[in-house]
């Protein structure tokens, strides 16, 4: 298994995820890399570009998301994602509320040829529990 991969022993979390979902991530954790909110804040501090995409649900976008993210939610980002990041090579964070959905999303990026796509470990419950940023849709910068 993957070093990076998320916990799927379900104890990061409050949600209770069914024994199949956590034998899904658990399959899916060992061919995508995931990045630290950490590394990720770094990272984008020292002006290393990254696509950053929701692949929350649309209600769970309008409640709140992280700063200059695009919102491409598990149901249509595989029809959806080569219209809004046509470079295969683009380096792309997905992120979800925990990280599970994240990992999915980019196994299936990388069935479609996306080769730079990693998972934001935490992800939006992990970006809040440290206080970060968020906005919501209309507020500060424009929305992508």
């Amino acid at each position: 298994m993957n070093a990076d991969a998320p916990d799927t022993s379900g104890k990061r979390d409050a949600h209770a995820h069914s024994p199949g979902f956590l034998k899904l991530i658990s399959d899916a954790s060992a061919n995508v890399k995931t990045m630290s909110i950490e590394d990720y804040v770094a990272r984008t501090a020292a002006g290393e570009p990254f696509v950053l995409v929701d692949t929350r649900e649309e209600h769970e976008w309008d409640a709140g998301h992280l700063p200059g993210a695009i919102h491409l939610s598990k149901g249509i980002i595989e029809r959806d994602v080569e219209k809004a990041v046509p470079d295969p090579a683009a380096p792309i964070v997905a992120y979800c509320g925990g990280g599970y959905r994240s990992v999915l999303v980019c196994e299936n990026l990388q069935r479609m040829g996306y080769t730079n796509c990693v998972s934001l470990d935490g992800g939006w419950r992990g970006w809040n529990h440290r206080g970060l940023p968020t906005t919501k849709p209309g507020e500060g910068l424009p929305e992508s």
